[in-house]
Order: structure tokens, then C-alpha cells, then sequence
């Protein structure tokens, strides 16, 4: 009777050393010219910053940017946010949608007020036992406000590393999307990681975007393996 071999599949590669320095450069380079002046990069609070991932999440920015001031005016704290009515708080997250998003933030508040003084600890497995965190948002939080080496893969960011990096296979897989984790924490430099991330966000939500992207201008371009796009590639 003949044995039935199961093929394995080579993993994916990793960018090179060299890679990453020439991705991180280029990038860097990119963003000291053309990243977006937003209110939530002026801060290192905590708070302010897990407001700013929370919003965004399926939310243009433009829409996020009054709402945001609004409510840290309103709930300047964990604390305050801890200490408001749930209604009152729902009904300020109008009209952001999806108010889930709300009732979470509070529910964090409210823990980080009974458990951690009010606020936000640093370390991601703590940041992660609180229900909606994950690991994206607990990437932003340690990178941004703690300017700690994390990683982060939000939609644009895995949208850029696929194209520069893979280019073939189906970028929604599980398999994929691990495999852009690791990617992304091979990339994150040791210093600059604060601008590195937000470079990465930019790059994907003003140049490489999902229809159209403006590969004439990408500063990957000479070594994107996407690079001429097509539909076909992403």
C-alpha cells in the first residue's frame, strides 16, 4: 500500500538585515517630509492614545479628530471616564458608531481605576487581559506612549508589508497574517519607534492604499515586490 507524503510548505522569509535597514531609512526619510500633524501624536498619556486606537478603528480620521478633542475634554482621565453615567458616555460617542467601542473604553477605565490607580500599565500582558485590547492596540499603546519595541499590524501596515515583502498568497489567511506579525517585529528598529509605527500607518493610509495606490511616489518602490500594483498582486 503507498504511503501518502504530506508536502510541508517552506515558511515564508523574514526581510534580511539589510532589508530591514533600507525599509527603515526610506521610511523614516519618508515620513520626516509627509506624516500627518494628528492631536494624539503630541501626547505620551496612555489614555489619550488608547482613545485615539479605539476611535479609529473602522473610522476615517477626519471624522475621529472633533470627537476625539470633544471627549478628552469631557473625560480628561481614565478616572472621569470611570466615573461617568453609561448612557451619558454613549450617547457622547454619537455619532462615531459602532458603540461597543464606548461601553469597552469604560469597562478598561473602570479596571484600571479599581486595579492600577487609575492608570494604564505597560506591559502587554496586562494591557491584553483587558477586553478590547489586543494585540494591535497594545502594540500602539507600548509604542506610542511608553516608546517601548513593539510591533504593530493594523489593515494599512498589513497591507504594506504584504505588498513590499510577499506579494503572493492570499493576504486575509491566518497563516498570512502571523507571518506579517513577524515581519513587523523583525522591522521595528530599536530607536525611532514611535515614528517608525506612525510611518508605517501613514505610508499605508496616504500612499500604498488598498484601490489605486501611488506607487509613482512610495519610497519602497525599487524594491517592492508588488511593485508595478495590480489587482492581482493584493
Amino acid at each position: 500500500m503507498p504511503i501518502s507524503r504530506t508536502r510541508k510548505t517552506r515558511p515564508l522569509p523574514v526581510p534580511a538585515p539589510p532589508q530591514r535597514r533600507r525599509f527603515r531609512r526610506r521610511l523614516l526619510a519618508w515620513y520626516r517630509r509627509h506624516g500627518r500633524d494628528l492631536p494624539w501624536r503630541n501626547t505620551t498619556d496612555p489614555y489619550h492614545i488608547l482613545v485615539s486606537e479605539v476611535m479609529l478603528q473602522q473610522t476615517q480620521v477626519d471624522r475621529v479628530l472633533p470627537k476625539y478633542r470633544e471627549w478628552l475634554k469631557k473625560y480628561p482621565s481614565l478616572g472621569a471616564l470611570a466615573a461617568a453615567p453609561e448612557q451619558e458616555v454613549t450617547d457622547t460617542w454619537y455619532p462615531l458608531g459602532y458603540n461597543i467601542r464606548p461601553q469597552r473604553l469604560q469597562t478598561i477605565a473602570r479596571e484600571s481605576v479599581s486595579q492600577y490607580g487609575g492608570q494604564l500599565p505597560a506591559d502587554e500582558a496586562t494591557l491584553r487581559s483587558f477586553k478590547g485590547i489586543g494585540a494591535y492596540t497594545a502594540g500602539a499603546i507600548r509604542s506610542f506612549a511608553f516608546r517601548q519595541r513593539a510591533a504593530i499590524l493594523d489593515t494599512n501596515v498589513a497591507r504594506v508589508l504584504f505588498r513590499v515583502f510577499v506579494a503572493a498568497g492570499d493576504p486575509k489567511s491566518h497563516a498570512m497574517k502571523r507571518h506579517l506579525w513577524t515581519v513587523s517585529e523583525a522591522l521595528v528598529p530599536a530607536r525611532h519607534v514611535f515614528d517608525f509605527n506612525q510611518a508605517l500607518m501613514d505610508l499605508g493610509a496616504m500612499v500604498c492604499v488598498a484601490r489605486h495606490p501611488r506607487c509613482p511616489v512610495c519610497p519602497m518602490a525599487k524594491s517592492c515586490r508588488s511593485f508595478p500594483f495590480s489587482p492581482e498582486k493584493s
